[in-house]
């Protein structure tokens, strides 16, 4: 019987569960057909990233081939630190274990999006560690208040965290109804009323003229250009191009909703040149091994290319996205094309953009170069009067 140790380590900053075994080229293949598994030159192991649950899962994938399992310090401690130093969570009891696998499978039932489930059940995950030996059906709304003001004081969380955190409580609350958590006793912060981010044509272009890889200059333009979520060029595919409509077909986007938008005919010619250059099969933007394109390279070439373009602001995928909008604003589209081509689902969402658009500020004269004015054309002498 082979035997495999399953060990704790940190790994890239994150929980990890290395899987050790005397190399056998069977072996080795049947690891790696378990979902998540993962290898990692700089510990030379497989692993797997830590939760109570994929460690059972991997647990009963490795048992059905009788395989040995030998456990190395599975008591250890997770750690988290904020702002008040460390705190020690434990691993989640049997019980506790259970009750967590029904909920994502709860959440999954409610057809979620792939990020709310990681975020809900993540504030789950680690309020019932937080709770560490205390029985789920006695958990209360005064433990949930305890691990939320912990937990936005410590790990700074922002408010729309904070909102989905108690969002998160409040489908747990009713997911399992034996706990004694009354939700209507937990507060749920206002939402920010914080205008977005936007750059100026100018910028935009010196972006794209400070990015000199090809792909890197497409995903920008094309963010830009088509007023996309970093989501949906991700999952875009060339099936979902149209160039004789120059129409984008949209699938599958927020609220799982499908639209169209346009594509920019000034991008023909690059989106040609990238096409010949890097010929992708299915996915517009494709990883050098074939799949989809991770959102954290984007986060991070645009970045790098912000820097190249001496821009000031913090720019993000989502900063191109806005700006789109707002510059069709400002060119005079109706508002509620603007809200079918992002995809927002209330006219509410596509108002904000109202706020920051230039052309209606730039035809707004202050009270004080008005009293100027008049001061300058009462007194014939002095018609350049200013009050420097």
């Amino acid at each position: 019987m082979t035997n495999i140790t399953l060990e704790p380590f940190i790994h890239n900053a994150q929980r990890c569960i290395s899987i050790q075994f005397a190399y056998n080229f069977e072996t080795k293949e049947y690891i790696k057909k378990f979902n998540g598994v993962r290898w990692t030159k700089t510990h030379r192991t497989f692993y797997i990233y830590y939760t109570e649950i994929r460690l059972e899962d991997l647990k009963t994938h490795l048992i059905k081939e009788n395989f040995n399992i030998i456990t190395e310090n599975q008591d250890r401690f997770i750690s988290r630190i904020g702002k008040a130093g460390k705190i020690e969570l434990k691993s989640l009891n049997k019980e506790k274990t259970i009750v967590f696998r029904h909920y994502l499978e709860f959440l999954k039932g409610k057809r979620f999006s792939k990020s709310t489930i990681t975020s809900y059940s993540n504030f789950i995950l680690e309020f019932l560690r937080f709770t560490d030996q205390k029985p789920v059906n006695k958990l209360d709304e005064n433990d949930v208040r305890n691990y939320i003001e912990w937990a936005v004081s410590s790990l700074n969380y922002t408010i729309s965290t904070h909102r989905q955190m108690v969002s998160g409580f409040k489908h747990f609350a009713y997911f399992y109804p034996a706990c004694q958590i009354n939700i209507d006793k937990i507060h749920m912060p206002k939402k920010d009323r914080k205008l977005p981010v936007v750059l100026s044509i100018e910028e935009v272009l010196s972006l794209l003229q400070a990015t000199k890889n090809l792909k890197h200059r497409v995903v920008i333009a094309i963010l830009y250009a088509s007023g996309l979520r970093i989501g949906e060029i991700i999952n875009l595919k060339l099936s979902d191009f149209d160039f004789k409509r120059k129409q984008l077909h949209i699938q599958n986007g927020k609220g799982r909703k499908d639209r169209y938008t346009t594509i920019a005919e000034s991008l023909f010619p690059l989106i040609k040149n990238y096409y010949n250059t890097y010929k992708p099969e299915i996915y517009f933007i494709e990883n050098p091994k074939g799949g989809k394109y991770s959102p954290q390279s984007i986060r991070s070439f645009l970045k790098k290319s912000s820097k190249l373009a001496s821009i000031s602001k913090v720019v993000t995928p989502h900063t191109l996205r806005h700006s789109y909008a707002t510059h069709m604003l400002e060119q005079g589209i109706d508002i509620r094309h603007i809200q079918e081509l992002l995809g927002h689902s209330r006219p509410e969402t596509t108002m904000i953009y109202t706020h920051v658009t230039r052309k209606d500020l730039e035809q707004i004269k202050s009270p004080l170069d008005t009293a100027i004015n008049k001061l300058s054309l009462r007194d014939n002498d002095n018609k350049k009067l200013t009050i420097s």
